[in-house]
């Protein structure tokens, strides 16, 4: 079912405003002249672009520099200019997992060659086995350094986990993943249907309350567990969290997730997070049909577009407050691709061709990209770190479908 046909059902169903039919271009984005012929192959040419430069440069460069060979760990961060490796101080569990959900969706034998080697290294290297977890990260000797028991962490083992196993058909990997989400659901659920952010090492004892993030990189891991085991029983998982995210998350004038629960002094609104809830919700349809997130989603994308989209600019800005007032004017890549996947969602062609020539323009460069500019659109954060690769593989996975 497409976006515009489930919204059009709900629209019926619930009486919607006219808000929900409208999701074609925004009115206030930059109007291409372009013939609808023009901009296809514009975009076409764009997204082939986009695609040779994470295969020739993005893609080679963590399989040699940004990997250590004597740990079998990448990096946390390379050099934007040289590409040479920044002196590690630590490795993280969830770094290693995105990359492992990387080169699990890379084509060719040499990538399944290095997710064969990150998914041996995340069970070794992180792996809790005393307390069923995962731990945090590793010092630069890769002994454990910080043993909490985080959410986001164990969310992305479950996704680069079911990535794997898709590729892999390693029966390792998928006993993995469903451990894991057990341990989750055991350990991090709430009575009220969250899941705190992060426990202690022993899961005894809260440490962080629950955040819109790592319920969000949840809610996409059990996407893709779904589609390797158990799809009845992670669909309940699934709805059980985006009603509670509605219920004590979106902020009611914005139609908004916020980054906090609603009443947290000095909550955000970030952009791009709302970018990403509609391509993770458009993208299982069936799954989320009836609730309320379905309803609410394309109003905070709206808004987004409207209050946190610099089109002139640089692009998507970091995060607003519930007013729409300019929190943090970075620009980082992440929610630049979670923009440009959500208008590949949308079907606005327009504004993704000029979106992808800029994004094209500022972000990368000949050796890889940069991480993070201001308002101006300057250079703010000169590294790349491992982490940043995940982003541009979820955004070129939904740009193929547009052309």
């Amino acid at each position: 079912m497409t976006l515009r046909r489930m919204l059009e059902s709900l629209r019926r169903k619930f009486r919607l405003s006219l808000l929900l039919q409208n999701l074609g271009p925004y009115s206030g984005m930059r109007r291409s002249k372009m013939t609808a012929a023009q901009t296809n192959h514009s975009l076409a040419d764009h997204i082939r672009a986009l695609r040779e430069h994470f295969d020739s440069v993005i893609l080679p460069l963590w399989m040699g520099q940004g990997f250590n060979d004597a740990a079998g760990l990448p990096y946390e961060s390379l050099d934007a200019a040289t590409g040479a490796p920044l002196a590690p101080v630590r490795y993280r569990a969830m770094a290693c997992a995105r990359q492992l959900y990387v080169f699990s969706q890379a084509p060719g034998a040499l990538a399944g060659q290095h997710a064969d080697r990150l998914f041996d290294s995340l069970r070794r290297v992180f792996r809790d086995e005393a307390q069923g977890g995962w731990r945090y990260s590793v010092d630069a000797d890769a002994r454990p350094l910080d043993e909490t028991q985080d959410l986001y962490t164990h969310a992305f083992v479950v996704l680069a986990c079911a990535a794997y196993f898709q590729r892999s058909r390693q029966a390792d990997a998928r006993k993995l993943m469903l451990a894991t989400a057990s341990t989750i659901e055991a350990r991090f659920k709430t009575r009220d249907g969250l899941y705190h952010a992060a426990l202690s090492p022993d899961f005894s004892k809260p440490l962080r309350p629950p955040a819109q993030n790592p319920m969000m990189h949840l809610t996409e891991a059990y996407l893709a567990a779904a589609q390797v085991a158990e799809p009845a029983l992670f669909a309940q998982h699934l709805r059980s969290l985006a009603q509670a995210i509605s219920q004590f998350f979106v902020h009611v004038p914005t139609q908004c997730i916020s980054e906090a629960l609603q009443g947290t002094a000095d909550n955000r609104l970030e952009p791009g997070h709302q970018f990403e809830w509609l391509s993770l919700v458009h993208g299982a349809a069936e799954v989320f049909d009836g609730l309320d997130l379905v309803e609410s989603l394309p109003r905070a994308v709206l808004w987004s577009r409207q209050h946190g989209v610099d089109v002139a600019g640089p692009g998507v800005l970091a995060s607003l407050d519930e007013s729409g007032a300019v929190v943090d004017g970075t620009r980082r890549i992440w929610a630049q691709t979670e923009y440009l996947r959500a208008l590949a969602v949308l079907g606005d062609r327009p504004a993704l061709a000029s979106g992808l020539a800029d994004f094209r323009a500022r972000f990368l460069h000949d050796g890889g990209w940069f991480e993070c500019l201001d308002a101006g659109g300057a250079v703010v954060r000169a590294d790349m770190p491992s982490t940043s690769p995940y982003h541009l593989a979820t955004c070129l996975a939904a740009l193929p479908d547009v052309v």
